[in-house]
Formats: C-alpha cells, structure tokens, sequence
C-alpha cells in the first residue's frame, strides 16, 4: 500500500512538523492541540487567510487564528455580517443584499428593502440571528466561473450581485459561501461555522445610497458588532455610548459652534459666532507659531484655469476628486483641490538664488473636492476646507533638515492642543497611479525614513499609501477614546518642480531644479476641529475656548456693575458675555455649565460693594473671591504661558 505524501509545516515559534498532505488547516490544529482547533477561527498560511477547510498540499508556514487574533476578529465581524443577511433574508425575503464589510470593530450589511427596515426590526433580526447561530451552519466555499455566478445570482433575484460581478475584472477568481438556505458572493475567508459567533450586537439602521453616491438608491444599513465574549461584547457596547455623548455633531448643535445645511449644501459647513471664534483662535496660533518658525504668510485664489491643474497633473491624476469647470470668458477654470500650483506661481514671480533658500510659503486656504454624499460625516469627511498648508522648497542638500525640523514642529503644535498620542507611518509609492521613476520614489522614501530614524522616532511602513506625486510621512493623532485620526502629512514631491520648471541659480551659477515639500499639520481645520471637540467633550482649553468668562450678577441690583466688569474684560483682550436675564443664579450657572464655558465669575451684592467677582472654575468649583485686577491677571497669565508654549 503506498503511502501518503508528507508535507513540512513551520509554525510561529519556527519548529516543524511533518503531516499528510491531504489535511485542511483546522484538521492539522486539531493534531497540534484540540484546545487551539476548539478556539480557531480562520488560518494562515505564508502570510495569506485562508478558511480552516482549506487543504495545505505543499510545504508551508502555518498559523492558526483563534479569537485572541486582531486579523481573526475582522473574519468574525465579517461572518457575522452573513449571518445577519441570511437573517433578513429569512424575515423578509423580498430583501435584496448588496455589500457587508467589517469596518473598525463593527459590520453593516446594505439591504434594498421597501418598506426601510428601522431600529424597531433588529430585535426580530437579532433572534433569527441566534436561531441560525445555534443551528451551527457550516459556512462552506466554492470556487465559481463568471457566468455561472451572473446564472445562480440573476435567477435569485440579486440584482445588485449581478452588478458587482460584471465589474470585476475577469482574470479574478470567484468564489461563493454558503450556510444553510443562504449564499452569498465573497472571497473570504469565513469562520468554519455559524456556532463560533459568542457575543453579537446590531447597533443601528441608517440609510445610505447605493456606492455612496446620492444618484442612486437610497439603501437600508444595518450596523452590528461582534466579539469572543459577553464581556468584551459589554465594554464596546460602553466605548460606543461613550463616542455618542462625545459625537462633534451633537455638541456642535448644543454649544452652537456649527451646522451643514441641506440648503446650502452636503458637505459644507456654516460656522457659527462661537464656532467661527473658535476657528479664529487656532488660526491666530498657527500664524504665530508659522511665523516664529520661518515661514512666510500668503493669499491665493479660490480658482484658477484649467492650464494650472493641467501643468500640476491634477486634472490627469486626481480629476474625480475635483468638481467640474466653469467657462469664464472663453475660459474653463476650475475650483481649486489644493493650493501647491498657486504657491508654486508666487516662487516663480522671480529669480530665486541658492542663498534664498529654503523658501516656506504657508496657507491656511480654503480648497473644495468632490466627495461622494455617503462618505460625509459631519467636519470629518466635508467638501468644502481649510487646509493649514505650507511648501517648503529647498536645495536637496536642505532636505532632510528641512524634514526633521517639520516633525519636531508638527509633534510640538499638536501637544499643544492636548493631543500626546500619536501614530507616525511611511507612505510609499501606489501601485497604479503615480508621476516619477521608481528610483525616486525610493530614494524620497529613504530620505523621510531617514529622518524619522534620525530623530529616533517609531513608524510604521504604509506600503502603497503615498500621493501621486511623491512619498509622505503620516501622523495619526489617538483621541481620548483611543480613536486614531489623520493629522499631519508631510509629502515629499520630486514632481511638481518638474511640471513648472521652477529653478533657482547654484553656487556654482548653474540653474538647478529645488526639491518641493507640501506639509499640512492639522490636515483639514473642519476634521481637527471635529477630532478636538470629540477629544475635549466640548470643554476647550482656556487659551482657545471661544469663550473663556461670563459675568453673572446675582440679581437685577448688580446689572449695571456686572456690565461695567464685562467690559473691562472685553478692554482687556478676553471673550466675555453677561448673562442679563431675569433668571436665579443657580439657573445662570447651569446654563454655563451646559455652554462649557470655562469661568464664571459671579457677582453679588458684596462683591459690587468692593469690585471683587467669586471666581468658579468649570468642573473645578469655586476657586476663591478676587479683585477685579487679579481676575484680569488671572486668565492673562494662563492664556500667555499656553502661547509662549510654557505650559
């Protein structure tokens, strides 16, 4: 009898077994451990997921999954998300399934369904759920041509699958899974069966149009959550109503900082006073600290022609971000995306010499893209922003200084703001779409990762991240939550300087190209605005807070003593308002409470009489009874140690 084939299967910790080549990769774990098969979820094999019923017929290194992996929780969110499809479809088989993707800790599935489905439903969804869950439904794959997918999803009615897969490209392999009475299109990998989803939650139902684009159909989204145990289950159920009392929107609404209205528009944002003051005191920082840093201030336009984004490459590589031209005179001109070709413009007004070098223009201009309606959210994802944005054009000489000095910058303006957490990541060259020679590409690359490493700075390889024009160096700033937010890029580009012909004249009298770097620190001031009011609750520092006091009499008899004090705050460079109404003062310190304002300083009869105000500190209390000089001083000192960055 012959025998069977061995193969060499090498695990984490590097040892080697040898097994038949026959077996799947769950039956291999359940002869390294029946604990670690009982657990598993999902394998991989030379660095590449795949599902436990696959067979290993060659040599390979193998890891096992179970539900302590990061990677394995997606695969959980991701089957559960079937589960739940299989459950709408049980419930109200008219239902049409479109997409269902694990997200950051959740999944949605997109349903096409007359009547909406609405939060009232997912009690009904959430026990079918439980049924086809202790049912233990294997979750089997089967690799399918194109046409017999178009065939099997056509027949079901499933026109949205049929969709998708005349999209994709026909050299990709299909594969479909089944569990039970449902299949549905996916590549996987899946967990093995039904019964290994513990701990499940569906969250919400939202509307959200097919692709994200407001010309199609509104869809039903249903949003879930899915972990290894009741208790982990317990604490994201916390963390979320935690996201939700911190949500920008909402506080925006209640502190009356900002709203985007379907009059006006999707995606564009109308501050109001106290949001456009809180605008206002961010902006001064910045100018300040650009200036102190060496950088030059300047205006552009909010348009240019067509010639501008053709020569920059905009028009060739980021055409679906721009919105569309308008004839001007016989001219088209377009909206501008970013501001680099207008600053480029101001470096060519005239002969620039090896000893002005390096020049740092520095923005804060407004830019507008196209986003699709289904990805705005609020200030995160707009289509109208303020980028903080700067060019650094230097001899390549310059460069890596010029790169070390602009992390140093960007970590020290964004502690500034109380953010202490941050991510830093190397993007590089995109597979696709991209201006320059590999060549460049990796030695940009390396000058970025030179720096970082320079200044001894932990990153993360972003393979593929970078922008068409060049390499850049990421920081994602981690809020109170723990959430991860894109702040700063630094962008190397070796491509614009190119495009424009822009020159300066060398040592050695000869014209030679400068290197150009784009750096924006905040990003977008709509999104850090967003991420600061989520990360403070609302309660801004005192250096920028769009309010810092309110002067509240105790009753009508301290009216007009109350309003001398307000203005001698006001002389004296504080944002102050009175609060004049007829209410008691138990209510007046209510409403600053509820307005975040960080003091309230309180004057009564006794405090009349001797000038004084009773300061109370938000969230602090009373801190005692001052003169008027001494409050002045008070939030002076405060607000001056922040600017002078000793604090």
């Amino acid at each position: 009898m012959e025998s069977k084939r061995k193969i060499t299967i090498q695990l984490p910790d590097n040892s080697t077994i040898e097994v038949s080549a026959d077996l799947s990769a769950g039956l291999i774990a359940k002869e390294l451990s029946p604990g670690l098969f009982q657990n598993a979820l999902v394998a991989k094999v030379n660095d590449h997921l795949i599902d436990l019923s696959t067979v290993i017929s060659e040599d390979a290194r193998l890891e096992i999954l179970t539900y302590n992996s990061p990677e394995s929780h997606d695969i959980l969110l991701h089957s559960t998300s079937h589960v739940m499809a299989q459950a709408v479809k049980q419930l109200y088989p008219q239902a049409k399934v479109t997409i269902g993707p694990a997200i950051e800790n959740r999944f949605y599935y997109d349903f096409d369904i007359e009547p909406p489905l609405t939060d009232n439903d997912l009690a009904a969804i959430e026990a079918r759920m439980n049924e086809i869950i202790a049912a233990d439904l294997p979750l089997v794959r089967r690799e399918i041509s194109r046409d017999e997918a178009i065939d099997l999803f056509s027949k079901m009615g499933e026109t949205y699958k049929v969709e998708i897969i005349r999209e994709i490209a026909p050299d990709i392999p299909l594969s479909i899974y089944s569990e039970g009475d449902f299949t549905d299109l996916c590549r996987g990998p899946h967990i093995p069966s039904t019964g290994k989803i513990k701990a499940f939650k569906l969250l919400n139902v939202a509307g959200a149009y097919w692709r994200g684009d407001s010309r199609n159909k509104m869809l039903t989204r249903i949003y879930g959550t899915s972990f290894a145990s009741q208790k982990e289950l317990k604490k994201y159920l916390n963390f979320i109503e935690e996201a939700k009392r911190r949500d920008h929107r909402k506080l925006g609404k209640s502190l009356e900082l900002f709203e985007i209205n379907d009059q006006v528009g999707p995606g564009l944002v109308l501050w109001y006073p106290r949001g456009a003051l809180l605008l206002h005191n961010i902006k001064d920082y910045w100018i300040k600290e650009h200036i102190r840093h060496g950088y030059e201030l300047v205006e552009t336009p909010h348009i240019g022609k067509a010639q501008l984004w053709e020569t920059s490459g905009h028009l060739g590589f980021y055409r679906e971000s721009m919105f569309d031209g308008m004839t001007v005179e016989g001219e088209t001109y377009y909206i501008k995306p970013m501001n680099c070709p207008f600053h480029i413009q101001i470096y060519k007004s005239k002969t620039r010499s090896y000893r002005d070098l390096p020049i740092r223009y520095a923005e804060l201009g407004t830019v507008y893209r196209y986003e699709l309606s289904g990805v705005l959210h609020g200030l995160m994802r707009v289509r109208g922003f303020t980028q903080d944005d700067a060019h650094i054009i230097c001899s390549p000489e310059q460069l890596n200084e010029e790169i070390e000095k602009l992390v140093l910058f960007s970590f020290e303006f964004i502690r500034s703001f109380g953010f202490e957490e941050m991510d830093v990541y190397v993007a590089t060259r995109p597979k696709e779409k991209y201006v320059g020679s590999p060549e460049n590409w990796a030695e940009a690359t390396e000058a970025l990762k030179a720096a970082l490493n320079k200044l001894e700075v932990e990153y993360h390889m972003d393979e593929g991240g970078g922008a068409f024009y060049g390499p850049k160096i990421d920081i994602k700033i981690r809020d109170a939550l723990n959430r991860s937010w894109q702040c700063t890029t630094i962008q190397f580009d070796f491509n614009e300087s190119e495009r424009f012909k822009m020159e300066y004249i060398a040592s050695d009298g000869s014209k030679q190209r400068p290197y150009m770097i784009h750096r924006a620190i905040m990003g977008s001031l709509e999104r850090f605005v967003g991420v600061l009011i989520e990360h403070t609750v609302g309660d801004f520092p005192l250096w920028i807070a769009p309010l810092q006091a309110v002067v509240i009499p105790v009753t009508n008899n301290q009216d007009q003593i109350a309003s001398e004090f307000h203005k001698l705050l006001i002389e004296n460079g504080i944002r102050a308002e009175i609060n004049l109404n007829n209410d008691t003062i138990g209510a007046k310190i209510r409403q600053a409470e509820l307005m975040k304002i960080p003091i309230m300083m309180i004057i009564g009869e006794r405090e009349a009489t001797a000038k004084q105000v009773s300061i109370r500190r938000r969230k602090i209390g009373d801190i005692g009874i001052m003169n008027w000089q001494k409050a002045i001083d008070m939030i002076a000192h405060e607000v001056q140690l922040k600017k002078e960055n000793k604090s």
